[in-house]
């Protein structure tokens, strides 16, 4: 018997189901404000109930005993609960998770799937799990081509609420097998605060709103969309309650059968009944292209793992995830391009621009090499060596690099460059959380739905929203693109869930929701904290510029520039210094952007005496919440 399975046992023979599922609803050591409850309507409504509900975000938060930060408040609670009665990082993430796919089921939720990972105090190595959805075995190549017309289907609204575009969910395996390898819980016991939350209901803010009007052409063409999350016809209302009795009884399910339930039972049957025949309305004029999910796709999925990420930047070593996510290899390949220079003293225009160009440098790369290793060659070490980052940093020069630059040549040499590939990918939602535990563990975890509200299509009975993750595939097969659509393989990813370590010992820990901008997300807030000299809170709170490599718009003049989405914020504070260098600074955002703000981010920062300082978003999506065990 492990000793995670070993403390499991004891605390399970100690205190049962109890440890979790009479977790307080009422105040908790360090109470916050809780809003009163609602009326007893599957949605929203606004009757009395005297059911205590969390809802004050506090942007950081210091102290010891464990921490956690995500882009809720009640996900966050439960996993401070978790933590307070004994649970580890592990078991608190996926508390936290399980919560946000109540909270915030837009961005994700058992439906979709995500990388964890994970930093083990005793033996002090880095471990990851690849939790990323898979294409159906017979997906066609052309699966995103308009049969009418030749051409790829319109990525907004068509294929993004698509039964063609949802992959084989990895999130309730990834739960599962986290807890089995690292944990001290069961899943039904980690499923137990989330559960308590889809029952109780939880108080709409403005973001949920927004989010639900947003999506609200598209969710009026799927009835069980419609029932959900249009009662009435109209988004819930800000301050009232909203409720999922589905997903309630789902995770009951899933906590006392396991995931067998998904992959081999009758919640998988009714994924697979709903994809292949989704419940549209009656005036819906979506095509609905057809989706290929069988139960042998469910029955074949398993989690990966795989060796993270290693850079060494700055005396530190940064840990991510490896393919068939993006993002820990472009994360490190930029940051191994910037430590050839000296971004600490060069005045801040300087310094922001080397961001940008390594950036666009590392995107030209990750576009043309990376995809799914279990059907690519992913060069990776190449990509993540000192002597490739030296053959593209060689390419920064006083003026901006204009894009799209292409690839760099693997034999590394000199500025030589290979012809283009592929496609930056455009999903805007996802969600990320950090936990740790009082014994120096941590967990850094994202995880997805894809776009906002996923592929828009909510399983019958059951309460959740399916992914359209196989947007992420290139839409256009070419045999020469490592992203190209393949049955059975994951889609490129930009997640990029990070801890950083010093002489072993976790310094920081972050992540990012954001489609291709997660990568630049956390690149920035690290250059911000170790170049730049932020604080964590300011590098979170810094405006932010998303260099990804990008094509200059239709009829742009030649030479137009490097092209780089910032925000207003952005562009306000350093747009003339750098269009001054060739920049051409677009403001942020599209149809799934919330504000044309870039990211979100949730981190921790270790300090002496065990004290852990945990920071999340004070503005974006809303602000995010972030708490300690016990403040100091």
């Amino acid at each position: 018997m492990t000793r995670h399975r070993l403390r499991r046992s004891l605390l399970a023979g100690a205190c049962g189901l109890a440890l979790v599922a009479s977790l307080p609803t009422s105040a908790s050591p360090a109470p916050r404000a809780a809003a009163p409850g609602a009326g007893a309507s599957p949605a929203a409504s606004d009757a009395a109930s005297a059911t205590k509900r969390w809802t004050t975000k506090n942007a950081t938060a210091l102290g010891t005993g464990g921490a956690v930060s995500s882009v809720d408040p009640e996900a966050t609670h439960a996993g401070i609960e978790v933590l307070r009665k004994g649970g580890n990082a592990v078991d608190a993430a996926i508390a936290t998770a399980a919560a946000l796919g109540v909270t915030e089921p837009y961005s994700t939720g058992i439906g979709g799937g995500g990388y964890l990972v994970y930093y083990d105090a005793k033996s002090r190595k880095v471990s990851t799990l690849d939790g990323r959805e898979t294409a159906p075995a017979s997906i066609p190549r052309d699966v995103f081509i308009d049969p009418e017309t030749g051409e790829p289907y319109p990525f907004t609204p068509d294929l993004v609420t698509s039964p063609a575009s949802v992959g084989v969910p990895g999130t309730p395996a990834t739960w599962e097998r986290a807890l089995d390898r690292w944990g001290t819980l069961s899943l039904r016991q980690a499923l137990k605060p989330a559960e308590r939350i889809a029952r109780r209901g939880f108080v709409v803010d403005d973001t949920f709103r927004e989010q639900t009007l947003q999506n609200k052409d598209r969710f009026a063409q799927v009835s069980t969309t419609a029932d959900l999350y249009l009662p009435g016809g109209d988004a819930p209302a800000v301050g009232s309650v909203f409720r999922n009795p589905d997903l309630a009884a789902t995770y009951d399910a899933l906590g006392r059968e396991g995931t067998k339930i998904i992959y081999k039972g009758r919640i998988g049957s009714d994924i697979v009944r709903t994809v292949q025949s989704p419940p549209k309305t009656a005036d819906a004029t979506l095509p609905f292209p057809k989706g290929y999910l069988e139960k042998s796709d469910l029955a074949a999925y398993s989690v990966v793992k795989h060796k993270p990420t290693k850079v060494r930047y700055r005396g530190l070593d940064v840990y991510s995830i490896a393919p068939s996510s993006s993002g820990g290899s472009t994360v490190g390949e930029a940051l191994n391009i910037l430590k050839t220079k000296k971004l600490s003293t060069l005045p801040r225009t300087e310094a922001l621009h080397d961001y940008l160009d390594a950036s666009s440098l590392a995107f030209a790369d990750r576009n043309a090499y990376v995809g799914d290793p279990a059907f690519v060659d992913v060069p990776l070490k190449t990509l993540l060596s000192k002597g490739f980052a030296r053959s593209r940093a060689c390419a920064i020069t006083d003026r901006a690099l204009p894009t799209p630059t292409d690839p760099g040549a693997l034999d590394g040499s000199g500025c030589t460059t290979a012809p283009p590939v592929g496609r930056n990918d455009t999903g805007t939602s996802t969600s990320h959380l950090v936990t740790s535990d009082r014994w120096g563990n941590v967990v850094s975890y994202t995880l997805t739905i894809e776009q906002t509200g996923g592929s828009g299509i909510v399983v019958p009975g059951r309460g959740f929203l399916l992914n359209n993750e196989l947007t992420d595939f290139t839409p256009v097969y070419d045999a020469a693109d490592p992203n190209r659509i393949e049955g059975g393989k994951r889609p490129r990813s930009s997640m990029a869930p990070t801890i950083v370590l010093k002489d072993g010992k976790p310094v920081y820990a972050v992540g990012s929701p954001g489609g291709a901008t997660i990568i630049t997300t956390v690149l920035q807030t690290l250059v911000n904290r170790i170049d730049l000299g932020m604080t964590l809170p300011e590098a979170v709170a810094a405006p932010r510029a998303s260099a990804r490599n990008t094509a200059p718009p239709a009829g742009s003049p030649a030479g137009a520039g490097a092209v780089t989405a910032a925000e207003p914020e952005f562009i306000e504070a350093y747009g003339d210094q750098l269009e001054a260098l060739g920049y051409v600074l677009t403001p942020s955002g599209d149809s799934f952007t919330l504000n044309a703000q870039i990211g979100a981010v949730a981190a921790l920062e270790f300090r002496k005496g065990g004290r852990v300082l945990a920071v999340a978003e004070p503005v974006r999506r809303g602000g995010g919440d972030a708490e300690v065990v016990r403040s100091r």
